[in-house]
């Protein structure tokens, strides 16, 4: 069994409420807020306007660089209104309203059957590409970039992440328990756009299942199931990578700089259904899941769902809510309103009871030094959050390596003072993005 080498932390995982539970199909909302803003990078542009009747699948936003992913009608029905609406990343964001018809019907000649090693790559990379496939497992980069290094890249292994060690998250461990076999030829379809002999499916041990049904199918090919110890952050990219391969991406490098490629299974399975069925990105697996939800559930969500859609389809609440969380309770984003709709990323919706919920205040850095051994990275978060603190931005990153932090709070977890050590590390990476962005416009 592999694992992190250093720090890393053992939250209780919480998925005892949702790992058993098959994937069930949420029924179409009446109305679907679709953001044209769903990944890293400038958003696409819409393609339709208000008054357009649009069918299941169709491109409704699109990008005006190819550099994006576009953007697709999650149902059948009419362009009701495009306008600010509540986002679950950026607060408020250009939404396409799309009023259902109630016949979901797919646009016509979309859906096809088609054997990938008939295609090209590039005729492979240009599908994922028009099917607005991005990372699923949060990260949103778009997959036909990933998917695309540069020539002097050479790309010798591709690892599949299907740890999922965030508690109470379940969708990728459902995904590869239900969908192995779409999850199993996505990874081909991805090796061979890299051309690359080497492929490693990372799991944690608490998911022995997964492991025994992957290994098995896996047989007769070039994917290897590798059991990884569990441990929090073992899913970050960089862990996956040290992990399995033993090479360390370097300080302001990316994974392909050391000839790795990280994809997460549920993106997989999407370019799976985009390849060979021609289906785009329009749905995805969504944990619903804390102690104040009455019936947790893991389904099948189309995109642009109001977050209290799932919650009602679940029972609704037992207790008063402290706190709603899109994603996991370690790295995922609180929300202020239910409003909020389901996006390319969102993996799950979490609700923490108002008694579970660390009310206290932030003290002074006691120098204990925990966050220094939970920290996977080998940075010195205490040190990076005084500088936030000071305003000392441009210092924490030319002499503390700023930048290498992976927002993935084990230093908050472990912080006796409870001091938001991940929050005064985004402010001084947000800091120093707009010191660039003015050096780069001659604005002060």
């Amino acid at each position: 069994m592999l694992g992190i080498k250093k720090g890393g932390v053992h939250p209780h995982d919480e998925k005892q409420s949702t790992e058993g539970k098959k994937i069930e199909y949420l029924p179409v909302s009446p109305k679907l807020y679709i953001p044209i803003r769903q990944h890293i990078g400038e958003p696409c542009a819409p393609v339709v306007k208000v008054g357009d009747l649009v069918k299941k699948g169709q491109v409704i936003a699109d990008s005006p660089d190819g550099k994006a992913a576009p953007v697709h009608s999650s149902t059948s029905g009419k362009v009701v209104e495009i306008g600010n609406y509540p986002h679950p990343v950026y607060g408020l964001s250009t939404c396409i309203v799309i009023e259902s018809d109630g016949q979901d019907e797919w646009m016509e000649g979309l859906l096809v059957e088609r054997d990938y090693n008939k295609l090209s790559k590039k005729e492979i990379i240009d599908i994922v590409f028009r099917s607005g496939i991005v990372g699923m497992g949060g990260a949103a980069f778009p997959t036909h970039i990933k998917l695309s290094p540069p020539e002097d890249r050479k790309i010798d292994t591709l690892i599949v992440n299907g740890a999922e060690c965030e508690p109470y998250l379940t969708s990728d461990y459902r995904t590869m328990i239900e969908f192995a076999d779409d999850v199993i030829k996505g990874t081909l379809i991805a090796m061979k756009i890299l051309n690359v002999e080497n492929c490693y499916i990372g799991i944690e041990h608490n998911k022995p299942e997964a492991i025994k049904l992957l290994t098995e199918k896996c047989k007769g090919t070039n994917i290897k199931v590798v059991t990884l110890e569990t441990r929090y952050p073992q899913g970050a990219e960089k862990m996956m990578i040290n992990v399995i391969t033993g090479r360390e991406v370097p300080s302001g490098r990316l994974p392909m700089d050391v000839g790795c490629v990280v994809q997460n299974v549920g993106t997989l399975k999407a370019v799976a259904d985009a390849v060979e069925k021609g289906i785009p990105l329009i749905e995805r697996i969504v944990t619903v899941a804390g102690k104040t939800v009455k019936d947790p559930k893991n389904l099948m969500v189309r995109i642009g769902t109001p977050f209290k859609d799932l919650f009602e389809y679940c029972g609704g609440f037992t207790d008063k809510n402290g706190k709603v969380i899109m994603g996991g309770p370690m790295m995922g984003l609180a929300q202020v309103t239910l409003d909020a709709v389901v996006i390319k990323a969102t993996s799950g919706i979490v609700s923490i009871a108002e008694k579970d919920v660390d009310y206290q205040p932030e003290k002074a850095c006691i120098r204990c030094g925990r966050c220094i051994e939970a920290c996977t990275m080998r940075l010195r978060p205490s040190i990076l959050s005084i500088l936030s603190e000071k305003g000392l931005h441009q210092t924490a990153q030319t002499d503390y390596d700023l930048n290498d932090c992976v927002e993935c709070g084990c230093c908050y977890y472990v912080c006796p003072s409870r001091r938001n050590i991940v929050h005064y590390i985004r402010q001084s990476k947000a800091k120093n993005a707009m010191l660039r962005a003015a050096a780069k416009t001659g604005s002060k």
